[in-house]
């Protein structure tokens, strides 16, 4: 699609918004990088996911204001289901997504980079919910698996944004890097992560995802399930063997 691009080069997924002069997505956008996830997920070749944003203004804007202005409240439950669906496409998404964050994420740039796995920010990020301003309600559910209550609603409340060094501070990023650092770190990351076990990864996130609300007891056991599932893979005794002799592991993807 326009304004959304993917490059994809040694089990890495970039994807990058790219909507001048600042990021802001249509519900048509919301459609497309949903789709885009479900079929990276399907992707045996893709290991890891990048997602980004072009330009230097911001990673995204949010909502279309003016797409907003013209739509009818009848058809407000039709088009929340394809944001649902977007942001679920993302979080859900079989491979691990970091998000690189190069600029002001505002209310549902926010949450696209919320539903990713982890996030690096570059210093020149900020992070907002403005939904307060302009009659809506934003992406509590998702912002709240980040951080506390008091730090979720005094976003909400206020409208106003935070800093990457606060985002740092209160949990909703990871690392924060100078601006022209962002894409190598990312890279690092990613290249990093792509190399382990293909098997491990997917079963590994499915895993994460299935206990992140669950209690520890509870979780745990479904995760020694998961892990019973990834010892029965040749990847698995090949990963123990390349350890036990000391070199790289050949990984074949069953």
């Amino acid at each position: 699609m326009q304004n959304l691009t993917l490059e994809i080069d040694d089990g890495v997924a970039w994807v990058t918004l790219d909507r001048p002069p600042v990021n802001a997505i249509t519900l048509a956008h919301y459609q497309a990088i949903g789709e885009l996830f479900d079929a990276l997920g399907e992707n045996p070749a893709v290991n890891c996911a990048v997602f980004t944003a072009a330009g230097e203004r911001a990673f995204c804007a949010g909502l279309d204001l003016h797409e907003f202005l013209a739509a009818k409240v009848e058809d407000d439950p039709a088009r929340a289901a394809v944001v649902r669906q977007c942001f679920a496409a993302v979080r859900r998404c079989p491979i691990p997504v970091i998000a690189a964050v190069n600029g002001p994420a505002l209310g549902a740039g926010t949450v696209l980079a919320a539903v990713c796995d982890f996030r690096l920010a570059s210093t020149r990020a900020s992070f907002s919910m403005p939904e307060i301003n302009v009659g809506r309600c934003g992406g509590g559910a998702h912002l709240g698996r980040l951080i506390g209550q008091g730090n979720l609603r005094k976003l909400f409340f206020t409208g106003q944004p935070i800093g990457a060094a606060e985002a740092l501070r209160i949990g909703l990023v990871e690392e924060v890097v100078a601006p022209e650092a962002l894409r190598a770190r990312a890279e690092e990351l990613a290249r990093l992560i792509a190399s382990k076990s293909p098997l491990g990864l997917r079963l590994g996130k499915a895993s994460l995802n299935e206990i992140e609300d669950l209690p520890v007891e509870e979780g745990y056991r479904i995760e020694q399930g998961y892990s019973t599932r990834l010892m029965a893979t040749e990847d698995a005794r090949e990963a123990t063997r390349a350890v036990v002799e000391k070199r790289a592991p050949v990984f074949v993807g069953r």
